[in-house]
């Protein structure tokens, strides 16, 4: 453990995590930027996965909805496993299986092989994110210098998220959608290789170092039945015998956890974490900043596309205004925070979050990009950049060493879980989507065009 962070990251503030020793910050921030990047960067791909492997949009959903209900129902069964069995072992088992899986996914024939290799690349996600957080927390004693590497590693998730629609169509358009699989290849073997050198190794050797086999069950099985369920409602309905039963199988062992954490010995989530209001605090603020980033991504991503006709470059470009505006807000948020506090920019960002998707809710099928979009994404990145920095510094405030891993997954899972409801509840049944466009939603392409649009329209 290095609790003082090494001299300098006073002086260098956010950007210090990448450029002066300590450098294992370097690889847990990269982490953060991959795992996010992949879970959004895949939504642009999908029109394209639809056309090249013969999907219906109902099929399709399962491309995010596989990756996501397996790294949602793992990631607290993750934190823990880097806790006792070693943060950089487990580290670095997560990022060889998300290489692998990510090559997998890349290589697939069929939709049935590709959805399983997303499954797999979740649960390596589910191991990787936690145990990187783990790793960032007890790198750092708990002062400035600790949320200082915090603010940065929550702004790099915000900037993934909208990295992604930066890079994503510019990927797709010029290599297919394979790329944006194959993006994570050299990162992921870079990061293998620097583990060893740039991180120690750190566990949980307490009283609580045992294992919790009923509560790792009875949690990953809940979690599992109450995601399943969330992306099955759309289709068989909220009110359903189906929805309800899986919802109610979910609760009843949710509960059974909360039981048997509460006597165990060595529980697998110590339940004196969630007696922190600031550790409760931040992880809501991640699930709002999370609703308001990945399904307006969606949503934007099918609207600018299918609606206004851009091509995926296009739409990559023109999304470069709320990347830069994520940096600006995530930069400004860590250079305050110390100053104001916490909920003084968390209640800005939810301010700006919410203008600006006040703004782009005015969008109609006959509108322009700079009319009806640019507004809303100038307005919406800052906040959503102040916004991951803030939940992440929050929900790991006051946490011990030994539960560093079980906090991470929950700001983790806080983050991913409530930003698969809100993709899943929208993938089959918005204006943009080509199987599900009433009449008149698409306005007809512009004359002069480059091809693709006559691709596009001979696909259809």
């Amino acid at each position: 453990m290095n609790p003082g962070g090494g001299p300098g990251l006073y002086r260098y503030g956010t950007y210090r995590c990448l450029l002066a020793p300590p450098r294992g910050p370097r690889a847990v921030c990269a982490v953060n930027f991959m795992v996010i990047l992949d879970s959004q960067i895949v939504i642009l791909a999908i029109p394209s996965i639809e056309t090249d492997l013969g999907l219906s949009a109902s099929s399709a959903q399962w491309i995010v909805s596989g990756y996501l209900l397996s790294f949602g129902g793992l990631l607290l069964l993750g934190g823990r496993a880097g806790d006792l069995l070693g943060r950089r072992r487990v580290f670095m088992a997560g990022v060889a299986l998300f290489g692998v899986s990510s090559l997998a996914c890349a290589l697939a024939p069929s939709a049935g092989v590709l959805v399983a290799a997303r499954v797999v690349q979740g649960v390596s996600a589910a191991v990787m994110a936690p145990t990187a957080l783990a790793i960032l927390m007890t790198t750092f004693a708990e002062g400035r210098k600790r949320n200082t590497a915090l603010a940065f590693y929550g702004g790099v998730g915000g900037l993934g998220a909208t990295a992604a629609l930066l890079i994503g169509g510019l990927l797709t358009d010029l290599f297919g959608w394979q790329a944006v699989f194959l993006l994570n290849l050299p990162v992921a073997a870079a990061l293998f290789a620097l583990a060893p050198v740039l991180l120690d190794e750190s566990r949980n050797t307490g009283t609580e170092s045992g294992y919790d086999p009923a509560g790792a069950l009875s949690i990953t099985a809940s979690l599992g039945l109450l995601i399943y369920a969330v992306v099955g409602a759309p289709t068989a309905g909220w009110a359903s015998a189906r929805t309800l039963g899986l919802l109610a199988g979910g609760v009843v062992l949710l509960a059974a956890f909360v039981a048997i954490e509460a006597r165990g010995s060595a529980p697998l989530v110590p339940l004196r974490v969630f007696r922190s209001r600031i550790l409760v605090a931040g992880n809501l603020v991640m699930l709002f900043a999370a609703m308001c980033a990945f399904g307006m991504s969606f949503i934007l991503s099918r609207y600018a596309q299918d609606v206004l006709s851009l091509s995926p470059i296009e739409f990559g470009l023109g999304t470069a205004a709320m990347t830069v505006g994520t940096l600006v807000g995530s930069f400004a948020a860590q250079r305050i925070v110390a100053r104001t506090g916490l909920w003084p920019i968390a209640a800005t960002s939810f301010v700006l979050l919410g203008a600006g998707l006040l703004l782009l809710s005015g969008v109609s099928p006959d509108g322009n990009y700079t009319a009806d979009l640019l507004p809303g994404l100038l307005v919406f990145g800052p906040g959503l950049g102040a916004g991951t920095v803030v939940g992440s510094i929050a929900a790991l405030t006051g946490v011990d060493e030994a539960d560093a891993g079980v906090a991470s997954g929950t700001n983790t899972g806080a983050f991913q879980i409530r930003a698969h409801r809100r993709i899943r509840t929208r993938l089959p049944h918005r204006c943009g989507l080509r199987r599900h466009r009433p009449p008149g939603c698409r306005r007809p392409p512009p004359q002069a065009t480059t091809g693709e649009h006559e691709r596009r329209d001979a696909r259809r």
